[in-house]
């Protein structure tokens, strides 16, 4: 029996304290008495179990999604308590452990579902749960039904209006306005002025959605995001974010602000004051049909796309080049700007994208695989011997499982004993990999059929294959004007150190790493006059 056990204190004096360690202590002692296997412990510092969402407790979900995944057959918990106080809660945890079929036991309480009985009941509390859960969605569906019968809206409040009522310290709803306005919403003044004026600016024909937006911000209005989203440090966090050309267009399409409201894919008249008319309404979605395919028409810089954009990198200073192009309407990568200004590169210089992305496509049409490039390459990173052992070791158990298929047909293995088996040899089979040799694999197989996807693909697919095969194409701006060396991501490089090019190829990539490194040089031109190896180190400082 593999059992888990889930720690949880909820103040800080208790984190500080000797909670965790003695249940931690109790849950060790418990598995060392029955013989189970103690796999995981789960510690909650600092929560409460009061709270009305699994969401709000991570660690607690994270258990119930190791539960879904069986990953454990049993979870153990010092006292019921420690697990939930709140009965919504607790009914939907038990639920997802009956699906998964794991058992739950709490210590001081001396529960123990881990038995046959203990396990029915679990099932019987994961009925229930899925019982409650859908009379509550039952009931919520229904309100929402008659709140839209009746005009009211029945999701957030849009951008340029505002509800009638707030919440107080406890929760509790109270009413800011003397009277409630039909619908329980108002016109936000300053906000409705503004919504106006976007349907009028956009209905001209005159404007796009990102100068709208760029409108919008220069105001200083922001959205009302209410989900969580990265935000410049990478975590994800909710609140007003600056409007953008798809916040202006979920504007522009939304039918409350000529007054209905939308329940169920079904349009439906509102009670609540609108900012626009529907004629108005009506010519500003005739005009989002007509212009969702132009967009070069209305754009003031289109987008442009860019082969080695992120990956290309000055082989003097080693940081990025900027994709630039110029007011002649030709594309340049060039030196990075903080090189430039600080005198951070002795190289520097530009090149036309042109020349590099046709050195590229040269790169990509010269790679060729031998007929034995799988074992070179498992030779390469010592693996040969581990993928033999595998493989053996893979159809042994495929050949076992063809056998029990054959006999459990036959009547000789039970029905419960062979699904057991059955599980026991698939999850077995699931672990015979070996991680690095099916990496390099992979990577194997998309050079091979680069040459055909390449020919295919369009610049963006061009550069996201490239993106995931390398870290860095190092360019010497300067002298050469050409690619000098290229440094691939970990499962490709041992395919680089095993590929071969075709003959008469206008670029060749030596097959042994730099200096012991993982960045390979690359000879360019008619003549492919090698650098000394001595130099390319001296340019390649990064």
């Amino acid at each position: 029996m593999r059992a888990v056990a889930y720690l949880r204190v909820s103040s800080i004096s208790q984190v500080d304290g000797h909670s965790l360690d003695a249940q931690e202590r109790l849950f060790k002692e418990l598995c060392k008495n029955r013989g189970w296997e103690a796999v995981k412990i789960y510690r909650e510092e600092g929560k409460s179990a009061h709270v009305e969402s699994i969401s709000r407790r991570p660690v607690f979900r994270q258990l119930l999604e190791d539960a879904a995944k069986q990953q454990f057959d049993t979870v153990v918990t010092h006292t019921l308590d420690r697990w939930s106080r709140n009965q919504r809660v607790m009914l939907e945890s038990f639920s997802i452990l009956a699906k998964a079929n794991v058992s739950f036991v709490s210590i001081s309480e001396q529960i123990d579902y881990s038995t046959p009985q203990g396990r029915l009941f679990t099932q019987m509390l994961g009925s229930f749960a899925e019982y409650f859960s859908g009379a509550l969605a039952n009931h919520v569906s229904k309100g929402l039904a008659q709140r839209a019968a009746e005009g009211k809206h029945t999701g957030g409040i849009p951008f340029g209006y505002e509800s009638c009522w707030v919440k107080g310290e406890r929760g509790e709803k109270k009413r800011i306005c003397e009277h409630e306005h039909p619908g329980g919403v108002h016109i936000h003044d300053k906000e409705s002025r503004a919504v106006t004026e976007l349907f009028r600016r956009y209905a001209t024909g005159t404007t796009t959605l990102s100068q709208l937006a760029a409108w919008l911000n220069e105001q200083g209005f922001r959205t009302r995001n209410t989900k969580k989203m990265p935000g410049p440090d990478g975590n994800l966090t909710a609140g007003p974010r600056l409007f953008t050309t798809a916040s202006v267009r979920g504007i522009l399409h939304n039918h409350f602000y000529a007054g209905k409201i939308t329940h169920r894919d079904k349009l439906l008249p509102g009670i609540h004051q609108a900012l626009i008319s529907e004629s108005l309404f009506e010519t500003v979605q005739m005009m989002l049909k007509k212009n969702s395919g132009r967009s070069e028409t209305l754009q003031v810089r289109p987008e442009r796309h860019y082969l080695l954009k992120g990956i290309v990198r000055c082989a003097y200073c080693g940081m990025p080049m900027w994709a630039q192009t110029y007011k002649s309407g030709k594309p340049f990568y060039r030196e990075h700007k903080a090189s430039r200004s600080q005198g951070l590169c002795h190289g520097g210089g530009s090149i036309t994208c042109k020349t590099l992305d046709e050195q590229v496509s040269s790169l990509i049409e010269a790679i060729e695989l031998g007929p034995q490039w799988l074992e070179e390459v498992l030779a390469i990173i010592s693996l040969k011997d581990d993928v033999y052992q595998v493989s053996k070791k893979r159809r042994a158990a495929q050949e076992k499982l063809r056998r029990m298929a054959r006999a459990y047909i036959d009547g000789v293995f039970p029905d419960e004993e062979y699904h057991r088996q059955k599980k026991l040899l698939e999850m077995e089979l699931e672990s015979l990999v070996v991680p690095a040799a099916d990496a390099a694999e992979e990577a194997g197989k998309l050079i091979l059929n680069l040459p055909k996807l390449w020919i295919q693909a369009n610049i963006e697919e061009k550069r996201k294959l490239l993106l995931g095969m390398l870290d860095a194409v190092y360019v010497d701006a300067k002298q050469t004007k050409s690619i000098v060396a290229i440094k691939p991501k970990p499962p490709f490089r041992p395919i680089f150190q095993v590929a071969v090019t075709h003959a008469g190829s206008k670029i060749r990539i030596l097959n042994e790493p730099l200096g012991g490194s993982s960045v390979f040089l690359v000879e360019t031109g008619e003549s492919r006059t090698p650098r000394p190896e001595e130099a390319t180190q001296s340019m390649l400082q990064a």
